[in-house]
Order: structure tokens, then sequence, then C-alpha cells
């Protein structure tokens, strides 16, 4: 299973310590840029499925990558590394978002539902992946942590963690970690970045059973880096295949951009909601699916078609027709579709011939 959606706001009018590179390791993570509004004297930068740049100053890295683990925890000896290029291309960030961390069945959904065994699993798998690249010693101290907002302290000498920002620059440090339900994200940045990292904030919205429970949903995150604004919002999205079953999930985008709400902090000048932030990433598992018959679409996949089925793919129709997503662009793809795939495989569901009875799903 790999990272099914990326997406980010970019705003160009940023100059000195606004600039930031946006870094998609690989092909099969998108992008989505929502356009600039109002006039600027800032030439556009260009874009593209891998990174964005807009200065040479100041520029820092911020690996972005969203995983729909099925329910299904993971292996004590499960190596992130390749995943999270730490060897080939280290991020200065690491923002990932999971989707179903738990089993979404009747008694995980109920509201404040967290699991602090696998969220602290996956974090402890993270930062080891992380921080075995640094050959620097692992502060065993923090692997224990999994709902948490550090308060940054303003101070630049020191960091919210409390040690010195010079003690491990290089080593990695979760600054931000909260699970709802199924959905879990977790934040990790470098230690000479930490004294630069204020306000961080959460906010969760459940979009679920009865409108309102977490087995669908988001959970945000807010802080700031120097002095912009950043926002990353972890969603999944209302699933069905049916006709008509993509305005729910369009649906779910509407309400998370209504709800989401945070703090105002101590000044009461930082920004409350999703699009008031200078730079915005959205990822997850939205759940929009391809407008073919199940057999065209297996068909089109195996002869690796992309630009014929990204033709038919339901969330392009919905930018397109201005009902989801207005001012949004999504980034190039040219990967396979990501769902759904057995167990440890790059097979299909239904694909399997010796599986009786079983509910097929055509990918998407």
């Amino acid at each position: 299973m790999w990272p099914e959606f990326e997406a980010s706001k970019i705003l160009r009018n940023m100059l000195g310590s606004n600039n930031l590179v946006v870094d998609l390791p690989n092909s099969t993570e998108t992008m989505l840029e929502l356009e600039e509004t109002s006039s600027s004297s800032v030439p556009p930068s260009p874009i593209t499925s891998k990174k964005y740049i807009t200065d040479d100053q100041d520029k820092h890295k911020i690996f972005v990558g969203s995983w729909n683990v099925g329910g299904i925890a993971p292996p004590d000896d499960l190596n992130m590394e390749d995943w999270l290029c730490t060897q080939t291309e280290p991020a200065d960030i690491y923002v990932l978002g999971f989707q179903e961390v738990v089993p979404l069945n009747a008694g995980n959904v109920v509201p404040g539902f967290e699991n602090s065994k696998i969220c602290t699993k996956w974090n402890s798998l993270i930062r080891e992946a992380l921080n075995n690249s640094t050959s620097k010693p692992v502060h065993e101290d923090k692997v224990g942590e999994f709902q948490k907002v550090l308060p940054v302290k303003k101070n630049r000498s020191s960091n919210s963690l409390g040690k010195s920002s010079n003690t491990f620059p290089h080593c990695f440090d979760c600054i931000i970690s909260k699970q709802m339900v199924g959905i879990f994200i977790t934040i990790w940045v470098r230690g000479d970045l930490l004294p630069y990292i204020q306000h961080p904030s959460v906010s969760c919205v459940g979009c679920g059973i009865m409108g309102c429970l977490g087995n669908k949903g988001s959970v945000s995150v807010r802080f700031c880096l120097h002095e912009t604004s950043l926002c990353f919002v972890c969603s999944h999205l209302a699933s069905g295949g049916k006709e008509g079953d993509e305005k729910n999930r369009n649906a779910d985008a509407t309400e998370i951009l209504s709800r989401t709400r945070f703090s105002r902090g101590p000044l009461r000048n930082l920004p409350r909601k999703i699009l008031d932030h200078d730079q915005v990433v959205w990822l997850g598992d939205l759940n929009y699916r391809i407008y073919l018959p199940d057999s065209k679409t297996r068909y089109l996949v195996q002869k690796k078609e992309w630009n014929i089925l990204l033709e038919k793919d339901q969330l392009k129709a919905e930018l397109v027709e201005g009902h989801v997503f207005q001012g949004w662009h999504e980034g190039k793809i040219e990967f396979a579709p990501t769902y759904k795939y057995y167990k440890n495989s790059q097979v299909y569901y239904g694909c399997d011939q010796k599986r009786k009875g079983e509910k097929k799903r055509a990918p998407a």
C-alpha cells in the first residue's frame, strides 16, 4: 500500500524567512496547488510533482506521506527507510498521515477512542528510521509519547524538548502526534529547526457515522516555522463505489474546511481556519474512484494507460466541475491506482481466482 494522495496550497507572495520547499519524494505521490487569487509583484515559480522552490535562502524540504494500513498493526521489523527516503533524499521535516491504524469496527469509532499502543509502535518505527540514518543516539525517553502537542519555546537557544538545539542537530524529534479513531498524523522535525517552530495546535473533525463519529473525517495540525504558518490536513473521506457516492466525499471535504478551528494563540493573531494559513498540505485517503467498469479499469491498469484512466478519474472530474477543492490543482500522476491490493503484494482484490466468493474491488 502506497500513499494515495497529497495536496498542497502554495501562496506565491512569500519572501525572506517564509521560503519553503515542499518535496514529494517519489512518483507514487501527487500534489495539489491552490492558485494565488490576489495580485502580486512576485512572478509565479515553477511547480512540478517533485517540489516547489521560492528562493535560495532558508529553504526547507518537507516530506509528506500518506498510508492506509487497513487496520493492520505494523510488524516489529518493519523498515520504513525506503518509504521515507532517508538515505537518498533526506528531508528537514516529515509529515506522515495514516488511515485505519485500527480496524473501523463499532467498538473503535466511539468519540475519544485512542489506541496508545498502536500509535507508540508507529512512532517508534518512524523514530528508528529517521534517526538510524544520522548515526546519532536515539532519545528513548520520547519513544513512548503518542498523543502530544509540544509547546515550543520562543527562546531560540533551547527547544521544547529541553535540549540544546546543537546537541544532536541532525536527529529528529516528534513535535506533534495525534490520533482520532483510525486517522493518525505524526510530525517530525530535525533538531536544529526545533527552536524556530512555534504555536503547534491540533483540530479534529469527525464526519463518519451520524455525521460526527471519527471513523471518517480529519486530524489537522498547525504550527509556525520562522514566520510562516503551516497547516497539514490528514483526512479519510467517505467510501463507496456507487454512483453518487462522490457527493459524500465532497461533503466531507467541505465539512472539514468549515469545522476545523485552531487556537488563536497567546496574542490572538494566529490563523484559525485551514485556508487562512500561508502553506496548506492536504493528505490522506480521499476515496475517489474511477468512472469505468471494473473489467475496463483492470485492462487499462495492466496496459499502464495512466492518461486514459486519469480522464475518468472521479476527483479530477469533481475538480473540473467545481464541486470540491475549488482553486486547487492536482500534480502529475504517473503511477498505478493504489486501491486495493492484497496484503504484501502487488495484486489487486478480485484478481486471485483461487479466492472464491470474494468481493471485487475495482482499482482506484
